[in-house]
């Protein structure tokens, strides 16, 4: 009769040691995650080189780092305000709206969402069916066009476009909603006349539709638009190269914005300086993970685009470097 509550006992004890034999490595083990955008899109594969450097050291620091496909930039903030992200990739001018207020974020600033780095131009791409004799944007009014998703900082500078050109949602005979992995498809079956995308070049998304269908890339330029980048501190002009899509010998020149890394003042300083320690630690090897990364300058990445204050954890690698005092 004794021995079996001996051998509970035992079994017990070696439960609890067990359990305390495991506890450290549990504790150890953090997750983050990184907001991106559609699949097609360069933040979801930016946010996977990402946290490929990051988890190439986890043994040293003990963060697993995963992506997770989103709705996009303003989907990213509101759910790194929510505590439902630890970072994720906002548009500079989603960035500068958030910060002030403004825009998508009038009911208040975000006042924790904090910046980590930049990442790489984002050149506002309209892209036209090729039988749809588009030569510029003013000519898509009564077409068929994707304004972008709710959500998406392609979206909100879409919005922001049609409000310096006058226009409505209404201009267009069909204002579609389409996610960024939809439009091209919808484009090559005819059901849209055109689309406007932020997004880093060279991208799938666009190399899908001027490859299958021969879509035209069609320029932002002219006095409005002028006024908009002279307006908005966020806003730059840039060129698409001439030859980089198939069927677009030109270069084609447009505006845009930066993306970046956000994350929140409550995200811990050691998990961001953790991330931020991973890719410029590997920066060469960073650059070479996507091809819209292959001109990014350290110089540029730790002030372009970041109107929120500097995370304390990224800061804290970047004065250990001496980019700031």
């Amino acid at each position: 009769m004794k021995i079996r509550p001996l051998a509970q006992g035992l079994a017990l004890a070696g439960a609890v040691a067990t359990a305390l034999l495991a506890a450290p490595a549990t504790a150890q083990q953090k997750f983050v995650t990184i907001g991106t955008g559609g699949v097609t899109g360069v933040y979801y594969a930016a946010g996977g080189a990402i946290c490929r450097l990051v988890n190439k050291d986890r043994a040293k620091h003990g963060i697993r780092c995963s992506v997770e496909s989103t709705g996009g930039s303003v989907f990213n903030v509101n759910t790194i305000k929510a505590g439902e992200l630890d970072l994720g990739f906002a548009q500079s001018d989603v960035q500068y709206n958030a910060t002030k207020g403004v825009n998508q974020f009038k009911d208040g600033p975000v006042a924790d969402l904090r910046a980590v780095f930049a990442v790489h131009p984002e050149p506002f791409t309209v892209v036209a069916r090729k039988e749809a004799g588009i030569t510029k944007f003013e000519d898509f009014k009564g077409k068929r066009f994707n304004v972008g998703n709710p959500g998406s900082g392609t979206r909100a500078s879409m919005e922001e476009l049609l409000a310096a050109l006058g226009w409505k949602m209404s201009d267009f005979s069909l204002a579609s909603e389409l996610k960024a992995d939809e439009h091209g498809p919808a484009l090559c079956d005819g059901k849209i006349d055109g689309f406007y995308y932020g997004v880093g070049h060279p991208s799938a998304n666009i190399q899908d539709p001027t490859t299958t269908c021969g879509a035209k890339l069609v320029p932002l330029t002219g006095p409005v638009i002028d006024k908009l980048v002279e307006a908005k501190p966020y806003y730059a002009k840039v060129t698409i190269p001439a030859g980089l899509y198939p069927n677009n010998p030109q270069a084609t020149p447009t505006y845009g914005v930066v993306a970046t890394v956000v994350a929140s003042a409550k995200t811990p300083a050691d998990t961001i300086y953790a991330v931020t320690k991973a890719v410029f630690d590997n920066f060469d090897e960073f650059k070479k993970l996507h091809p819209a990364l292959a001109n990014l300058k350290p110089e540029d990445m730790i002030k372009n685009g970041l109107s929120a204050p500097l995370h304390d954890g990224a800061a804290r690698y970047y004065k250990e470097k001496g980019w700031l005092k």
